[in-house]
């Protein structure tokens, strides 16, 4: 099953960032650097030097659905993420497949 641990991070921006698109469609991006809410907001070289990230979902069509998948949001990005909260949001996109 796919986690946090499994998203491959490239430098983007001067940041880290990850996109992953799940067998149904879905893409789940994770950012993280001085244009993101992430912590800190500073451009460092790996996601291990973050706690928290942006992230951002669409489906197959190029359709934000952020706000379907994180209830209370109500933006189509979500600021300061921690992993377990990733680890949660992926579990939820995997159970859609």
């Amino acid at each position: 099953m796919t986690t946090f641990k499994d998203l491959k991070f490239e430098k983007k921006w001067g940041g880290v960032g990850s996109h992953h698109t799940f067998d149904n469609g879905i893409t789940l991006s994770v950012q993280a650097g001085i244009g993101n809410y992430s912590t800190p907001r500073e451009d460092l070289p790996s996601s291990d030097n973050y706690s928290s990230f942006e992230i951002a979902m669409w489906d197959k069509d190029g359709d934000w659905i952020t706000q379907d998948i994180v209830p209370g949001h109500n933006d189509d990005v979500v600021g300061y993420v921690s992993r377990e909260n990733i680890d949660e949001i992926i579990s939820f996109i995997k159970l859609k497949e």
